[in-house]
């Protein structure tokens, strides 16, 4: 058998994460037909299901991430040494921290001026704090509910109930892990951009950092219960035109229902429409 390289584990985490970002495409679509449907059952265990396939997600971008190919990616012992951190999120700030003592050569000491220039020293806090603010959280989550924690969630001994992560459980729904998964995806590209083209981190920080904080407002701001009106309402106008419409036109709403989730479940990003049409369409004909 012949050994393994870098950039087979790259393809293989490449379609891992394809399948993962499918399955949270299926289980988003369930998901909201349940919310129109007023099936609250199957609402709560898809909810806990995309929570956890959204950790999942993360934790397979960070795979991808170590092995990206190019001059400028990590090494087999900088995956090593990140690989040897005691949690997830560790991992992930070993990433950034590695990534720029790479860039601007500072291989020990703190990161901080003079060594480290104010605008990155500025950069490296804004990814460390959007990190703790809104990636954590997600890995918390994804551990407790990996762990079979879906409606009481336990202490780290298991020997009580976390009250805090319990109701942290019970406060996610449909829209805030859409606009989680959307708000996670600006911060990754940025990190994406430091580890294999620091011109283009430069470059793109401040449009992806707005991304990231348009976002972050749109998770503060938007309710639930609106949210679910709409997808019920929607509904419920669907049901009487139904009733009317030739088999031919259900077909094409069904076509446009679907590339509507596709839309909502890539957290509304514009100038994909052929494609989520395409893909919709696929999918209504199986």
């Amino acid at each position: 058998m012949r050994t393994l390289s870098s950039s087979d584990f790259y393809r293989f985490h490449t379609a891992n994460l394809r399948e993962i970002e499918g399955a949270m495409r299926h289980v988003a679509r369930d998901l909201h037909r349940a919310i129109a449907q007023s099936q609250r059952r199957t609402v709560s265990a898809y909810t806990r299901l995309s929570a956890l396939l959204l950790g999942t997600w993360a934790e397979c971008r960070l795979q991808k991430l170590l092995y990206e190919p190019g001059g400028r990616g990590f090494s087999d012992h900088d995956r090593e040494s990140i690989r040897t951190s005691k949690s997830q999120y560790d991992r992930w700030t070993n990433t950034i921290d590695l990534a720029f003592r790479r860039q601007y050569h500072i291989p020990t000491g703190p990161l901080q001026p003079p060594r480290l220039p104010h605008t990155a020293h500025y950069r490296y806090n804004g990814i460390m704090d959007a990190l703790s603010t809104h990636l954590r959280p997600i890995i918390e989550l994804r551990n407790k509910l990996a762990h079979g924690q879906w409606l009481y969630t336990l202490t780290n001994d298991e020997l009580g109930i976390s009250v805090p992560e319990m109701r942290a459980v019970r406060r996610e729904n449909s829209l805030t892990l859409t606009l989680k998964h959307n708000l996670l995806g600006h911060l990754v590209n940025v990190i994406h951009d430091l580890i294999v083209s620091p011109p283009t981190f430069i470059r793109d920080f401040d449009d992806h950092f707005r991304a990231l904080e348009s976002a972050r407002i749109d998770l503060q701001s938007r309710g639930y219960l609106k949210y679910e009106k709409q997808m019920k309402d929607r509904y419920l106008r669907g049901r009487r035109k139904s009733q009317f419409r030739r088999p031919d036109e259900e077909l094409q709403q069904k076509i446009r229902e679907r590339a509507y989730e596709i839309y909502v479940a890539r957290g509304k990003e514009d100038g994909h429409a052929d494609d989520d049409w395409l893909q919709a369409k696929a999918e209504v004909f199986g």
